[in-house]
């Protein structure tokens, strides 16, 4: 029949709708109650969640009660063990401290003398250039006066000096009164009546002057006068021409026989020239008028002449090596004393150096301590703090390390280098 498989059709549409009618009464009851019994399991972890947060809350309070009065036992504990290793290390350090300082001081006051004696030969050798190049002017006043007072003297003394005794004790006066204005007294022996040498040949120098580093030069004052006093008297030019040569042969016989007359053989040091004094300028003049070579073969015989002007100026720049001499030896004393100084100044700097050593190592102790308490202790306290809101006024306060170094002392040796060691 034509209308089955529709009838067919239709019956199995209607089949299955009420398959799936009753498949979806039953999800939607199922549905239901699983529904219900979510709401039950939520009001059930609502209330767990509260009793956990309540134990928790009670759990936290009795935690941080007990936290903190351990932290307070604990932090208590540590700062007295600190204090008390910190009054240790202050002590040993005071007590270091003044030792050092004693010590210290008993190096310092051979410095004080040391600087004191610096002192005075600075002030000594000031002085001493100031004489020698403050007063050349008056120095050179003086030279010009003597020399005019030299040449008055001599026409008064013409007459006199014919005498030959008189002639050389009139040297010999004139030129003792050069040495005092050269000021060279202390450093020129006079023999006065004395010889020299052996029996068979005698020597007799009017003055030795003693020269710095050993040295000496001989100064012989029986110069020849006769023949210019004859020239002086002449009364015409001829004779007055022959007795000024005269006296010009004499005087150069009277080198040659100084040359002859080898001092070195009897002074000792043996002397570096022989000094001819010819108390008078005019005297000399005289005879290099006549004879001009007479220096010059003088200086080839070692032998000097000279008049009281260039005696003075001779002797002048010899009492100035002297000084020179003893400036010498005053620096060379300073030199030892900056020598000494030094050496001082380095054993000081050491006494320094262990100080300094000593208060590093003090530091330092504080300092691990400090990072110590702020690592180990200080950071639970604050973490305690911040679980805890009431007690967010009550900080504990940051402790901060000490940066400051004592600087070490930079010792620099001298280009010569400290020679010798100093006392502590």
């Amino acid at each position: 029949m034509p209308g089955w498989p529709l009838l067919i059709a239709l019956l199995a549409a209607l089949g299955a709708a009420g398959v799936a009618i009753v498949l979806y009464v039953r999800r939607s009851a199922e549905v239901a109650r699983l529904q219900a019994t979510l709401e039950a399991e939520r009001r059930n972890w609502s209330e767990k969640l509260a009793e956990q947060a309540a134990a928790r809350e009670r759990l936290a309070e009795t935690f941080r009660s007990l936290s903190l009065d351990a932290l307070q036992a604990n932090s208590r504990q540590f700062l007295e063990l600190a204090q008390t290793h910190l009054a240790q290390y202050q002590s040993a350090a005071r007590a270091d401290l003044e030792t050092r300082q004693g010590s210290i001081g008993q190096t310092i006051a051979p410095l004080k003398e040391a600087l004191a004696t610096v002192t005075v030969e600075l002030r000594e050798l000031e002085k001493a250039r100031g004489e020698a190049y403050g007063g050349l002017h008056a120095e050179l006043v003086t030279l010009r006066q003597i020399h005019q007072n030299l040449h008055l003297a001599t026409g008064n003394l013409v007459k006199a000096l014919r005498q030959p005794n008189v002639r050389g004790r009139w040297g010999e006066m004139q030129l003792r009164r050069v040495v005092e204005l050269a000021g060279m007294l202390e450093h020129c022996d006079f023999v006065e009546q004395a010889s020299l040498g052996r029996d068979d040949a005698r020597v007799r120098p009017d003055l030795i002057v003693r020269l710095p580093a050993g040295r000496s030069i001989v100064v012989d004052a029986k110069a020849p006068l006769s023949a210019y006093l004859d020239a002086l008297e002449a009364s015409d030019d001829e004779t007055r021409n022959a007795r000024l040569l005269d006296h010009a042969r004499q005087v150069r016989e009277k080198i040659v026989s100084l040359a002859k007359k080898n001092y070195q053989d009897y002074v000792q040091p043996a002397p570096e020239l022989v000094v001819l004094f010819i108390p008078g300028e005019t005297f000399f003049t005289a005879a290099l008028e006549k004879d001009a070579s007479l220096i010059e073969d003088g200086a080839l015989l070692n032998v000097v002449v000279a008049t009281p002007t260039t005696l003075i100026a001779l002797l002048r720049a010899i009492a100035y090596g002297w000084r020179q001499e003893q400036i010498a030896e005053s620096a060379q004393r300073i030199s030892d004393l900056g020598r000494e100084l030094y050496a001082r100044l380095g054993t000081l700097g050491e006494h320094w150096e262990g100080l300094r050593r000593s208060l590093a190592g003090a530091v330092e102790g504080y300092n691990r301590a400090t990072r110590s308490l702020e690592s180990r202790v200080f950071v639970t306290a604050r973490r305690l703090r911040d679980l805890d809101a009431s007690a967010a006024a009550e900080t504990i306060p940051e402790l901060s390390v000490i940066d400051d170094r004592a600087q070490a002392l930079q010792a620099a040796a001298p280009p010569g280098g400290p020679a010798g060691d100093a006392d502590s």
